[in-house]
């Protein structure tokens, strides 16, 4: 991989001109897969390998190369995305981020960069290196991602989840036997496989339907953020109908969700659904190849994969971050943050200048996120001032302080301060719910399942219960080991209190009540995941060491294999279709699941739904002067672009008024028995029909 890495540093400003004339030629020739395929590479990592050129990053990893490629041109969009919005009507573009003002924009962005950089650097020696040889194994495990496009192809035909369920069998043969080898120069096949485990997990469950699936998240929002700036062709700060509405102004403060989008629907030519079910995941399949490298130095290639599988099997990674496009953008410059503080290769010019882009990357992509990353590295910081008597090498006073000015600055001074707002209401409401600190219902449901305090529903439940249990009693043995100092692998100070911190706030989002529902418990434990994963791995060495008293990798490996395969059958639901039991996988167990769930508590989206809130868009007067079922959670949001503030909830007390609309999409059309219990029909006679398509309709009050 050297070998091709310098030779692509040797000619890269004619591989970007050539790479720019064939986006320009398949944009005016209208080749959309050609515009597709090369503007993702093109977009996703050009720009930021030029960064990676002008900053001289010349001791990073191949792999490193990529994902801080994959860092800085993400951020590279989001900021010149920002530019040409804020600052093109003084050139008179009243629509800047259309495709062809921003692809000349950013074009000239790039060509510029690449021939400074190009004409910077040395000549390059092109000597062959044996990094560059060839593993069979990496051919085998492109096919993973395949199986899983073919599966949600069938899954979405009719039904047939079988060769889904095979892809999980693979999977998990394919862990079991890089667990058992031990062979050197799988090393290098690690990164592969778990980015190609990741993606196969994440397009499983992404390309489920030919629309975004909600899973009960904030996807529907995010795409109505999205759609309103790129139809604009314009990111407007604060939108002006949802003047003081807070969840909606904290999504569309996020470029992760406006601007970023919008720059790769407009330059690919891409579908605002499709950059959702392809980019999104795309992206977010490098995260744990991320967490694969931050993890090695310490625990070494081998448990770092083991430990990566953890983080991947843990459902969360791939069914609720689908719902959530903001987020997982954060988590790679959460991540990309980790390994600039931590990587002591780095000049510290350089590190201070990949840090403020990581930085802004993060901010502008979540805000709950950023604020964990400040309570951390301020926590960091403060302990090693205090605790160690002596500054972190790593971690800087002025990192700390740039972050929390960028952060808050950022915060307050966009979009009307509402995200900053937003942060007041949610400690207000922590604050408010301390007076019930003894009742233990105040940590939520997720919460007490966790501690084992909720009745299991089923044997089958019960036994996955166990195998999660496993996970967290080892990731605790593991800090205990860290602590103490009774095991062989040696993390560094700042490590050491990023993962102590990180246990602190897995503390806190126990006791103090209130505080795991201002994010989402599941969510949270996925994140503190990324820092306390190792952990789990470093507990199982620990006990198979005091078992034999001596250091056994077979005995390690068996443990390992025997914990979280089945914890990975679970997570994946893949024992529950197996055994055909109550299953909560939409892509396994979507055609036999109960449509309330399917429909109601995932917000599953279908063709009537979509046509329907399209038709009410076009043709229905609708502000302040509409109800509607659950679809406007889900389609009517999405699709039909109906801000929900318009919009009222239809309930079994609704009082219709004169001339007023009703929205109803599939799951009232068709289960209006199971999910009104019958009384709908009451209400429903008061209206006449003016739109239905047999699977949504669209009624008015009788006046």
């Amino acid at each position: 991989m050297e070998l091709y890495q310098r030779k692509f540093s040797q000619h890269f400003l004619a591989i970007i001109f050539v790479l720019q004339f064939v986006l320009y030629f398949a944009l005016f020739a209208n080749l959309l897969l050609l515009r597709v395929i090369v503007g993702i590479v093109y977009l996703t990592f050009i720009p930021g390998f030029i960064m990676i050129k002008l900053l001289k990053l010349d001791r990073l990893s191949g792999i490193e190369s990529v994902l801080y490629s994959l860092g800085f041109s993400l951020a590279f969009l989001m900021i010149a995305g920002l530019i040409i919005n804020n600052f093109g009507a003084s050139f008179g573009l009243d629509m800047p981020l259309s495709t062809l003002p921003l692809s000349i924009f950013m074009n000239s962005l790039i060509l510029i960069g690449a021939a400074i950089a190009q004409f910077q650097q040395p000549k390059i020696s092109l000597q062959s290196s044996n990094s560059s040889s060839f593993s069979p194994w990496a051919l085998l495990l492109v096919f993973l991602p395949i199986l899983s496009v073919v599966g949600t192809y069938f899954v979405n035909l009719n039904g047939n989840s079988s060769i889904l369920m095979l892809m999980i069998t693979i999977i998990s043969l394919l862990f079991t036997a890089l667990a058992f080898l031990n062979r050197p120069s799988l090393s290098k096949v690690y990164p592969v496989a778990i980015f190609m485990i990741a993606l196969a997990l994440l397009f499983h469950f992404s390309l489920i339907s030919g629309y975004i699936v909600p899973y009960g998240g904030d996807s529907p929002v995010e795409l109505f953020v999205f759609r309103n700036s790129q139809m604009n062709s314009y990111w407007h700060p604060e939108l002006p109908f949802a003047i003081g509405d807070q969840p909606l102004g904290r999504m569309n403060a996020m470029l992760s969700v406006t601007v970023l989008p919008t720059v790769y629907s407009n330059i690919l030519g891409l579908d605002p659904t499709w950059v959702y079910k392809i980019i999104f995941p795309f992206i977010f399949a490098f995260l744990p190849v991320g967490l694969y490298l931050l993890w090695k130095p310490y625990i070494g290639s081998k448990y770092a994969m083991l430990a990566a599988f953890l983080f991947m099997a843990q459902s969360t990674f791939y069914t609720e971050m689908m719902a959530l496009s903001r987020q997982l953008v954060a988590e790679l410059f959460f991540v990309l943050l980790f390994m600039v503080l931590l990587n002591k290769q780095i000049k510290m010019q350089a590190k201070y200048f990949t840090f403020m882009i990581f930085s802004f990357g993060l901010i502008f992509s979540h805000y709950a996120l950023s604020e964990i990353f400040l309570i951390m590295i301020f926590t960091a910081w403060a302990a090693s001032m205090w605790f160690f008597r002596r500054p972190s090498i790593n971690l800087q006073l002025g990192m700390v302080v740039f972050f929390f000015v960028a952060m808050f600055g950022w915060y307050i001074f966009t979009s009307g301060s509402i995200v900053f707002d937003s942060f007041i209401t949610f400690t207000n409401y922590v604050y408010s719910q301390l007076g019930d600190f003894f009742n233990p219902l105040s940590r939520g449901s997720v919460v007490l399942t966790g501690l084992g305090l909720t009745e299991s529903p089923s044997l089958l439940n019960t036994i996955s219960r166990g195998f999660a249990y496993l996970t967290e009693i080892f990731i605790l043995i593991g800090i205990v080991g860290l602590i103490t100092r009774k095991t062989k692998f040696n993390f560094d100070r700042d490590y050491a209190v990023f993962a102590l911190v990180a246990m602190a706030v897995l503390a806190a989002l126990t006791l103090v009540p209130g505080l795991a529902n201002t994010l989402n418990m599941t969510r949270f434990y996925h994140i503190l995941l990324m820092l306390l994963a190792p952990f789990c791995i470093v507990g199982i060495w620990m006990f198979a060491t005091f078992l034999t008293k001596k250091e056994r990798p077979l005995l390690v490996a068996l443990l390992v294999v025997t914990i979280l395969v089945p914890y990975f059958l679970f997570q994946t639901n893949f024992v529950y279709e197996a055994a055909q039991t109550d299953s909560w996988s939409i892509p396994l167990s979507g055609y036999r699941m109960n449509p309330l769930r399917l429909y109601g508590d995932f917000g599953f989206i279908e063709d009537y739904s979509v046509k329907g809130a399209v038709w009410l868009h076009s043709n229905v007067p609708y502000q302040n002067n509409i109800t509607a079922d659950n679809g406007l959670f889900t389609s009517l949001t999405a699709y039909g672009l109906v801000y929900r503030g318009y919009v009222t909830e239809l309930r079994n007390d609704t009082i219709l008024y004169s001339d007023e609309y009703i929205y109803l999409s599939y799951i009232s059309i068709h289960y209006e028995q199971e999910s009104w219990n019958g009384t709908l029909n009451t209400l429903l006679n008061q209206t006449n029909v003016i739109y239905s398509n047999g699977g949504s309709e669209i009624r008015q009050a009788i006046g």
